[in-house]
């Protein structure tokens, strides 16, 4: 594997690229020089931020607003993909609720529901979205466009923030599997399940409240045969990976960036 950019003159699209793991994946690729396309649902101006941190990576960037849950905006996203072409595509935008797994009360079928929406069939909405620029990337560089899905380690494990998100998680790792098979050998599909990573993603989505988060992080980082709670950078570094011509022989892997963490718990 080459040790230089390896995507200059190429563009990847990154959803929910304006915080946390999305935009450590989106400054990543810029660094490897590629155009990428930060998406975000909410956050504009954390999105202009990582554009702005793309550039001084040595890439470029544009900022645009999707809500994977509309398949109006994923086509039109899509669409404005410069020059109809898209080597990399990370389906990085995702949702949760928290509710403890024996908790069954606490849960409805609209949780679930508004879940899935988000959190497979989005990614699916994306994939077919850009399915035909990712094939057009393909036919221009011989090299197989790379498809990224964010997981989780609950959906390998059945243990998250809820029963409901590790049944979408593992709804996410099934669909990777299917999309490698049907859009081979244009285009490669992957995942990674991240375990516990440490950012503003826990105290928002109802994981505990901001002065928890330390603790939360000593206790996970103790937890783990690493020793460690990994930050978005970690998670990133691993997932970048996918995403490289080194790994283009490469397609239906799931991996899990846990610091060791599903050893201690089961699978």
């Amino acid at each position: 594997m080459s040790a230089g950019p390896q995507l200059v003159g190429r563009t990847a699209l990154v959803t929910g690229g304006g915080t946390g793991l999305g935009a450590a994946i989106a400054r990543g690729l810029a660094s490897h020089g590629a155009h990428v396309v930060v998406a975000y649902r909410s956050s504009a101006q954390a999105a202009e931020a990582v554009a702005s941190d793309c550039r001084a990576a040595g890439g470029s960037a544009s900022t645009r607003r999707c809500d994977v849950a509309s398949d109006e905006d994923c086509r039109a996203l899509a669409e404005a993909v410069p020059g109809g072409r898209l080597d990399v595509l990370v389906n990085n935008a995702g949702t949760t609720k928290a509710v403890a797994l024996d908790d069954l009360e606490g849960l409805t079928g609209e949780d679930f529901h508004r879940l899935y929406d988000v959190n497979v069939v989005g990614a699916f909405r994306m994939v077919r979205a850009c399915r035909s620029a990712l094939e057009a990337a393909h036919a221009a560089s011989g090299i197989a466009s790379a498809v990224l899905n964010v997981s989780s380690i609950a959906g390998v494990t059945g243990r998250g923030s809820s029963v409901a998100y590790a049944a979408s998680k593992a709804a996410l790792n099934g669909m990777t599997l299917s999309l490698a098979r049907a859009l081979s050998p244009a285009i490669r599909v992957n995942a990674v399940c991240p375990g516990f990573i440490d950012s503003d993603w826990w105290s928002e989505e109802g994981h505990g409240a901001p002065g928890q988060r330390a603790a939360i992080r000593e206790g996970v980082a103790a937890g783990t045969p690493l020793r460690a709670a990994s930050t978005p950078q970690d998670v990133a570094d691993a997932a970048l990976a996918f995403c490289l011509p080194g790994f283009r022989h490469v397609t239906g892997e799931t991996l899990l960036v846990d610091a060791g963490l599903h050893l201690t718990m089961g699978t």
